[in-house]
């Protein structure tokens, strides 16, 4: 028993003694944590270099946009050829990809040899023999007859401007086939197949391997968005958010970026780490001082650094007594897959003495503890090094999406990382280190980068089948600019119906008088109570306005909430509300005393006999208060003050919030003679000649027109404009069939119009899954202001992301996307709808006046036109094409419609007074 301990004791010390004289001797291949936190940093510079426009010619990691911009979602399908080239055999593979509720790819395969002959041969050669073997395939499977798209797995750097493009930079491994660098691939494989016309087939997309290993593990686990390859070659690639990658226009979306990390340290970079070995490597290669990074880590070169170091030893008297064979100082006697050999757990001993053997050797115990350390070293150091490569990318990948904590998944593939005993769990045990703060999952990529290239080419068969669909459901809101003119025609059409006594009954323009004769001169003064009603809240204002030189308009205001049961219940608790807000506003400014002249801006059609009588004709933007409609709504509020008994007010005034806009415009700018909202409703009001409106009398000077253009549409004349989305809005509004222009141009109906998209294009398979969730379900989810934070130029698709998740809504990138493609046809739709009514006004206004040319201001108010990023920019490019003889200029209302109200009552004072004189 003692003398088994002592033995066992022996050849511990002795496995010591040598591990020690390994580790002495390889010290610098044996690289700490902070060598390779440096390593990271390095590589992560190197990548910024690789993506910046200016920075990329001089750039070793070329970083190359694939033109891969989705990954698979499971729900592809289709009947694929698939291609792989890149390795020590050429594979042809027919791919089958089928959903059927199910994910499911069936595969077949056929390896071809590619001798020497092929792959350093000409290129006319190469293509040549590929094609034979394409042939060969599809005969032997009796395929012939069948029109395949073709994805084709191409393992060496190459620039793409399309998917189905790539112009070789170099070659790398063992190829070197004349007269194919600086060409374009996918064209020299068509040319050579177009010689085959027995074959239906075409190249749909062409990948790197790396890319195929990310989209065949993205089938399986929808996380993976990096793929790594550490086979014969080395390289990764990982999906980038389009913003950052200059080389490519577009800001929208990701796209996978093939880093060809092979060529790291080509500049020098690395040069503290590489070893005289790895130079004596480099020395014997294909491509001396290329592809430097790649020759310290993948499986084409360990098996010769492995014999470099030990003929070294060996010379130096380290190994076999100082004795070498002549299979020893042969180039490229050890291979990987000797190398894993030697590490296996447990035969890895007898293996390294049988290999040693092979090679004319008398290897001692102590020979092959050594030899089996060497493997160890190396095979160590290279998975050390691509650990920290990748640790760099996950980083890259985290502060992108400006997370504390990442979680995600890398693909990964190649003979070296399958293969060999350790890499594996070495890999992954530094990656973690190196990153705590990402949750990596690797995945093994079971089917080889020929699944890849099929599985690229179904999501861009899939993507371009979406596109078709998306298109078509977005077709209807494009409007060409002949639909415009026929807009802006029948809206002048409309505006002149609705000033005819004998048509305004049946106009649905109503072309409402205001009876307000004038906008301010500057010589108004006082002060002045404003209320302002028409929307969710109600606004009360005491305003003072001093003429003269130091003119000016001071507003005190205070906001109170009309609650949906006040919006919704009886005439008289909506009027006593609006009180009882009076009251305290009077209350909070100490006022409550003081007897005040009074502007109501009632933001809802009303026919006017004098500027303080209106009677609502019907509500609009949700209000459906009872016992209101046919009622003149200043006597309503009248009563009501009357029934509070607590303060005494002159109503003036009665006004459209569009009049108040155009009036606190008009105080700025004496030519501003047009009021538009585009908010909540939408609406405009313009000074008509009084001779033109039939409905009042008298014919000298103007009056302002509330037009309620809303309502422009409901006999129908917009029918072949509308969608079924906009009657699906329509129908479910509280008005059905009412204020159809206003459903397609407004805040209050966009995103709920875009909502309707939404689900129609889920049931379709083409958003969020397929899944309806329960939010997008809910009606008015979608407010307005989400298509303006969406569609802002500033916004990254990650916070469009941000803001559907807030929504409930659980999209992809692609998701967010469509979505913002969906809102930008929505708002860009009603945008040059307004602008088309616009263009109708002031052509209007022009041929009043007789004038070759007009030049006029319009005044804006209204979030959708104040807050949306693109709505007031097409508005106006739309009036600009329609009125070409019309120079208009827009003004931001700064103010609102209350001071409006203010300046209205003013201005009718004034004028009431200067009558009696």
């Amino acid at each position: 028993m003692f003398a088994v301990h002592l033995v066992a004791f022996y050849f511990t010390k002795l496995k010591e003694d040598q591990i020690k004289k390994v580790d002495r001797y390889l010290y610098h291949m044996r690289l700490s944590d902070d060598v390779l936190l440096d390593v990271m940093t390095r590589f992560r510079s190197e990548m910024v270099k690789g993506l910046g426009r200016d920075t990329n010619p001089t750039a070793v990691v070329k970083m190359l946009p694939t033109l891969v911009r989705s990954l698979p979602d499971g729900s592809e399908k289709g009947d694929f050829l698939a291609l792989d080239l890149g390795g020590s055999k050429f594979r042809v593979l027919r791919v089958k990809v089928s959903e059927d509720g199910k994910q499911n790819v069936q595969m077949e395969s056929q390896f071809y040899p590619t001798p020497k002959e092929i792959i350093q041969g000409s290129g006319n050669d190469l293509f040549g023999y590929i094609t034979d073997c394409i042939a060969d395939f599809m005969e032997t499977k009796d395929i012939k007859h069948k029109k395949l798209p073709i994805g084709f797995t191409f393992s060496f750097p190459c620039k793409q401007s399309k998917l189905a493009e790539g112009v070789l930079i170099s070659w790398t491994k063992h190829f070197k086939a004349r007269g194919v660098q600086q060409t374009d691939v996918v064209q020299s494989l068509r040319k050579a197949l177009r010689k085959h016309q027995d074959m239906d087939v075409d190249v749909l997309a062409m990948v790197n391997d790396t890319v195929g290993t990310m989209m065949t593990c993205g089938y399986d686990d929808q996380r993976c968005e990096v793929g790594v390859i550490v086979g014969t070659g080395t390289n990764a690639c990982y999906m980038e958010e389009m913003s950052n990658i200059d080389l490519v226009e577009g800001d929208e979306g990701r796209m996978c970026i093939n880093t060809e990390w092979g060529a790291f340290g080509d500049d020098g970079s690395l040069e503290d780490i590489r070893t005289e070995f790895d130079k004596e490597n480099d020395l014997g290669s294909i491509n001396p001082r290329k592809q430097l990074f790649e020759k310290m880590i993948s499986g084409l070169y360990i098996g010769e650094l492995v014999r470099l170091i030990l003929v070294k030893m060996a010379r130096e008297g380290l190994l076999f007594n100082g004795k070498l064979s002549t299979a020893l100082c042969t180039k490229g006697k050890i291979e990987t897959k000797h190398v894993a050999a030697m590490e296996q757990y447990k035969e890895g001993l007898s293996n390294t003495k049988e290999i040693l053997t092979e090679l004319g050797l008398t290897p001692s115990e102590d020979d092959c503890i050594a030899v089996q350390h060497v493997c160890t070293i190396v095979s160590f150091r290279s998975a050390n090094l691509c650990a920290a490569a990748l640790a760099a990318i996950l980083t890259r990948l985290r502060e992108n999406k400006k997370l504390t904590r990442l979680r995600t998944t890398v693909g990964m593939d190649g003979m070296l990382y399958k293969t060999h005993p350790q890499y594996a769990k070495r890999l992954h045990k530094v990656v973690r280190r190196l990153v705590p703060n990402c949750d990596v999952r690797f995945l093994l990529s079971e089917s080889g980068s020929g699944k890849g290239a099929a599985m690229v080419t179904a999501v861009a068969a899939r993507l371009l089948s979406q596109h078709k669909q998306i298109d078509a459901a977005l077709a209807n809101f494009k409007l060409t600019k002949e639909n415009l003119i026929n807009v802006k025609n029948l809206m002048r059409a409309e505006l002149e119906r609705g000033l005819k006594k004998e048509t305004n009954p049946t106009s649905t323009v109503k072309m409402l008088p205001t009876f307000v004769y004038g906008t301010p001169d500057g010589t108004e003064k006082g002060k002045y109570l404003a209320l302002d009603l028409g929307g969710t809240n109600f606004r009360v204002l005491l305003v003072k306005i001093r003429s003269g030189r130091n003119r000016s308009v001071r507003m005190y205001n205070k906001i109170f909430a009309i609650p949906l049961e006040i919006m919704q219940g009886t005439g008289e608790e909506l009027f006593d509300h609006i009180v009882q807000c009076i009251a305290d506003f009077l209350e909070y400014m100490g006022i409550k005393g003081a007897r005040l002249s009074l502007g109501f801006t009632f933001s809802f059609p009303c026919r006017q006999a004098k500027i303080d009588k209106g009677t609502l004709v019907g509500w609009t933007k949700g209000f459906k208060a009872t016992d209101c409609e046919g009622e003149d709504v200043v006597d309503m509020l009248r009563e009501a003050i009357k029934r509070r008994n607590e303060f005494d007010l002159d109503i003036v005034a009665v006004v459209n919030d569009t009049v108040g806009t155009m009036m606190t415009c008009g105080y700025e700018d004496p030519n501003c003679e047009i009021g538009l909202i585009a908010g909540t409703g939408s609406n405009v009001c313009y000074m008509e000649e009084m001779k033109n409106i039939e409905i009042v009398e008298g014919d000298e000077g103007r009056m302002c027109i509330n037009t309620e253009w809303g309502g422009f549409g409901d006999n129908g004349c917009l029918d072949d404009l509308r969608t079924t989305y906009d009657e699906d809005v329509d129908e479910g509004s509280l008005n059905p069939g009412k204020q159809r222009y206003e459903k397609m141009t407004s805040g209050m109906y966009l995103g709920e119009i875009v909502r309707q998209i939404l689900i129609d294009l889920t049931k379709k398979g083409l958003l969020f899954r397929g899944q309806i969730s329960e939010s997008l379900r809910r009606r008015g989810i979608f407010e307005t202001k989400f298509l303006s934070q969406i569609e802002s130029d500033r916004l990254a698709l990650l916070q469009v992301r941000r803001i559907l998740q807030q929504l409930g809504l659980d999209s992809t990138c692609d998701d967010s996307i469509i979505v913002k493609q969906v809102c930008g046809s929505v708002s860009r739709r009603a945008a040059q709808l307004c602008g088309a009514g616009l263009a109708a006004i002031v052509e209007k206004i022009r041929t009043n006046r007789n004038l070759e040319h007009l030049k006029t201001t319009v005044g804006v108010d209204g979030t959708l036109y104040k807050l949306h990023p693109h709505f007031s920019r097409i508005l106006q490019e739309t009036v600009k094409e329609l009125a070409p003889q019309c120079d208009v200029s827009f003004i931001l209302s700064e103010d609102g419609s209350g001071k409006g109200a203010a300046l209205i009552t003013a201005v009718a004072k004034r004028m009431h007074t200067g009558s009696e004189n």
